[in-house]
């Protein structure tokens, strides 16, 4: 604890005199260099904000008490557990209350605190966030103001982002009183200039739209790493290097080559200037250093170049009794690039993991992302292949519902994303990539690794740009996040390898405030009532929901058990509902089952919420058919619809809650719906009951998977007959179901699992511990695509499970072939033992042959914590 406390002295109309101040941080929690005295600027208009640079004056502020604040005093909002103070003139509107406990808070309400309305534990928590102090409560005769255990804290000033200063653990402020009620360890103070109750932050700053380029807080010593006292270090013994010989050195981030030439010794650069060869390699012939690439020759003592080229850099060298030293200092870099206002900018914007290859042309930005890293604020994965690293962003997207990003090299990094960004794309996924590029002065030459990157992402990403030296980088990122989320598309940049190291200067990172709104979209009142003519009429309409409804089944649910309609799904929406449910009929199409494609049959009504019309599904055009969608394009996109909606599908399925007639013409169908059920599971024993000598039979597997797999589990699938297995089979209880819906692409399952393993308890960071099951199925050729990746969730330690169907082919291209009277050619695989891989890897592998192995080694490989790989030897034959 500091035994003098610091002091804060608002200067009349003029600046807050800050003394014997030590720990000041801005939004990011970044250090600000301190002084013993500082001034900071409280009128809102510096230039050099948070410090005071005499614009007051100029500006004539002042900081009198305006005639129309709100009145400076304590009201008491009685309970009969606990007693709320609240001062409404020195509420600064950071919202925490409203935000964490709005049935105690309620905007919008008078009186607006309920203290009735929670447990004294979470009051007491809530009122523990006030950062103003205006919040307090009593308990029996003891007063407490918000946050008194901040006594024994120490002194701080934090800068909120464009908002007050928030001043804590005690800090005194002369002159002023605190406010009645009010906490004495903290407050808030205005620095927009707008309060009508200065000193203090009234929450002006909200109004007055004050806005504050964070950019300039970061001082000096955060911004560029100065060179720092040159120091002598020891880098050979003595006699260690004979004539004509060189040693390669690493020090201080530097490559240095070192080198005897007769009795001199001498250190340059290790980095040719010519184009980067490494001169650490070259070769010392006749007194020469020559470049290993093309031969460039420089003098090994002194750095000078004996050609066209730049010197190379020299350093001093001694030659003293016990060795050879160098003097060397760390070299003068910025700390502030384009690169780190990019990363600050997608951490603002709550992009919390990136997959990705660091590469010779993306280094400047891997850098920054290390930084972001460090600080705790992001999440690196290190895939093997960029392919993965696209797959991984769509199943990420998949389970969330936000972007990540994927990030790699020039040339084929980049083009090797290609495929899991079509999925996404086509799965209307959130995908930020992120490509770095060939310098600027190569590119159109026919460089290394140089290609038209714009022309080849143009179709897959809806937006592509390139970053260049005169870019604005905060707001092309922010427009990149903005449309992967609005469009639910994949956002592309393209950042050049010199451009990444630029110099930011006074750039700042960029957020999300005021660039997004609300999208939950009402459907107009006449398209709800000309529809809900229809479904008051209807006696046997069913409901067919897609991905679209994932954010709003229970609206759904509660629309359906009114009406007493079935309710199918799109492969894509498996899960949503469990097969259990008395109205559940399970997936429609060709991986679906026969419950659900009898009842679209035998249905005189259609009501589609947020599914595309995929031919795999098979949604009967012929019927009567109502579509809701939010997305205009998708609305009769591939024929015309009798009554398209276009809203929110939550809000929509509400209003057919409310519109829908007390006794619709609709006759209960829960009886029908489990006589079909008992009809389709007495087959499907049958079907499990199947053996063959060429492995387990696919309905056996899934049987028995479903009864040890977590109800909550999520359900990464690949392409092939073990997706259409599972997609009969399998009967979803609360699972979650992850698939290339549209583009069908094989390979996907593996990767795609590990994006959804990260996507796990986003809020705590705490990967899977507390999050759901995560287990990944596919065929022998499905997980050869990517099972190098394995290695990769082993490094993470990631708590997957891969079920391997291992059948020895490509068993549904066999079928096609055979379906399509061809001979069947081709197909067959010659496999690695995938147990055994998985164990090389460092994970856990189990091979399953025979049916009583199945159950306890799925139950082991569940049970792992970390990687688990189950190959099972099934029947190609059966599906």
């Amino acid at each position: 604890m500091s035994e003098k406390k610091p002091k804060i002295k608002p200067l009349p109309n003029g600046p807050y005199m800050v003394k014997g101040l030590k720990d000041f941080t801005n939004s990011r929690g970044e250090p600000i260099d301190t002084k013993d005295s500082m001034a900071l600027c409280r009128c809102g208009r510096s230039k050099l904000k948070p410090f005071c640079d005499g614009t007051h004056i100029s500006v004539g502020f002042t900081d009198s008490k305006k005639d129309t604040r709100v009145p400076d005093k304590r009201d008491d909002y009685k309970g009969k557990k606990i007693t709320i103070h609240d001062n409404r003139g020195i509420c600064s509107h950071a919202a925490h209350c409203t935000d964490n406990l709005p049935e105690v808070f309620q905007m919008g309400v008078e009186p607006w605190i309920d203290s009735a309305r929670a447990l004294p534990a979470e009051i007491k928590r809530v009122i523990g966030m006030c950062p103003s102090g205006a919040l307090g409560y009593s308990q029996g005769s003891k007063e407490h103001s918000a946050q008194d255990s901040e006594k024994d804290t120490e002194p701080e000033i934090h800068i909120s982002k464009n908002g007050p200063y928030h001043v804590r653990g005690g800090v005194e402020l002369e002159g002023v009183d605190l406010g009645d009620g009010a906490a004495r360890q903290h407050y808030t103070l205005c620095r927009c200039g707008a309060s009508g109750n200065k000193p203090r932050c009234d929450g002006s700053h909200w109004y007055a739209a004050f806005k504050d380029d964070e950019a300039m807080t970061i001082s000096a010593a955060n911004r560029a790493l100065e060179g720092s006292e040159p120091q002598w270090i020891k880098v050979a013994e003595p006699g260690e290097l004979e004539d004509g010989e060189i040693k390669p050195l690493e020090i201080m981030n530097q490559q240095i080559v070192l080198s005897r030439v007769a009795d001199n010794y001498g250190a340059i650069d290790g980095v040719c200037p010519h184009q980067g060869g490494p001169l650490m390699e070259g070769i010392l012939e006749d007194g020469v250093l020559r470049c290993p690439w093309h031969g460039h020759a420089f003098d090994p003592i002194t750095g000078k170049s004996l050609g066209t080229d730049p010197d190379a850099g020299a350093f001093e060298v001694e030659a003293r009794d016990d060795g050879i030293y160098l003097k060397a200092e760390a070299p003068s870099i910025s700390r502030w690039t384009f690169s780190h206002v990019m990363a600050e900018t997608m951490v603002e914007w709550g992009i919390k993991h990136v997959f990705g290859m660091v590469g010779h042309s993306n280094l400047g930005m891997a850098e920054a992302i290390r930084v972001q890293e460090q600080k705790g604020r992001l999440k690196y994965i290190g895939i093997r292949h960029e392919g993965a690293a696209a797959f991984a962003c769509s199943g990420y997207a998949k389970v969330s519902g936000v972007p990540a990003a994927c990030l790699t090299i020039a040339g084929p990094g980049a083009t090797n994303l290609l495929t899991g960004l079509w999925d996404a794309k086509m799965d209307r996924a959130p995908v930020l990539a992120l490509t770095g590029q060939i310098s600027t002065e190569f590119i159109g030459s026919g460089a290394f690794q140089e290609i038209d990157m714009r022309s080849a992402f143009h179709s897959v990403a809806a937006f592509s740009k390139v970053v260049l030296p005169g870019s604005n980088p905060a707001e092309l990122m922010s427009l990149a996040i903005k449309n992967a989320i609005v469009q639910r598309d994949v956002a592309h940049l393209i950042i050049p390898n010199e451009v990444q190291i630029l110099d930011a200067q006074e750039r700042g990172p960029a957020g999300p405030d005021g660039r997004l709104s609300d999208t939950a979209i009402a459907p107009s009142t006449g398209s709800v009532d000309l529809a809900m003519c229809r479904v008051n009429a209807a006696k046997r309409p069913v409901i067919i929901t897609g991905h679209g409804v994932r954010q709003c089944m229970e609206d759904i649910l509660a629309f359906a058990e009114k009406l007493g309609a079935p309710v199918l799904t799109t492969y894509k929406a498996k899960g949503f509902i469990p097969d259990s449910h008395p109205l559940a009929c399970g997936v429609l199409g060709k991986s679906g089952t026969p419950v659900s494609s009898w009842f679209m049959n035998n249905s005189d009504l259609l009501i589609v919420f947020g599914a595309s019309f995929s031919q795999h599904t098979g949604i009967d055009q012929n019927k009567p058919l109502i579509q809701v969608d939010f997305d205009q394009m998708s609305l009769g996109k591939f024929h015309c619809v009798d009554n398209p909606i276009l809203g929110d599908t939550g809000i929509t399925a509400r209003m057919f809650f409310a519109r829908l007639a007390e006794n619709p013409a609709c006759s209960g169908h829960k009886a029908e719906i489990a006589d079909k059920w008992e009809h389709w599971r007495t087959e499907k024993k049958r079907r499990a009951d199947i053996r063959s000598e060429k492995g387990l039979n696919p309905a056996f597997i899934f049987h028995v998977l479903k009864g040890v797999a977590p109800d909550n589990a999520i359900m990464s699938l690949d392409v092939g007959n073990s997706t259409y297995s599972f997609g009969r089979y399998f009967e979803c209880s609360g699972h979650r179901v992850l698939l290339s819906g549209y583009l069908g692409s094989i390979g996907f399952s593996f990767p795609a699992a590990m994006g959804a393993f990260m996507a796990q308890d986003l809020q705590t960071g705490q990967y899977g511990q507390n999050g759901r099951k995560v287990i990944s199925i596919s065929g022998d050729g499905g997980f050869a695509q990517y099972m190098v990746e394995f290695n990769t969730a082993v490094k993470y330690k990631m708590d997957i499970t891969h079920v391997l169907l291992n059948n020895g082919e490509l068993a549904k291209i066999s079928k096609e072939q055979r379906d399509g009277h061809w001979p069947v050619w081709e197909t067959g695989l010659s496999n690695p033992g995938f147990a055994e891989y998985a164990k090389v890897c460092g994970g856990l592998g189990l091979r399953v042959e025979a049916e009583d192995q199945l159950e306890d080694a799925l139950g082991e490989a569940l049970a792992y914590k970390g990687p688990a790989l189950v190959e099972i030897i099934s029947d190609p034959g059966q599906t």
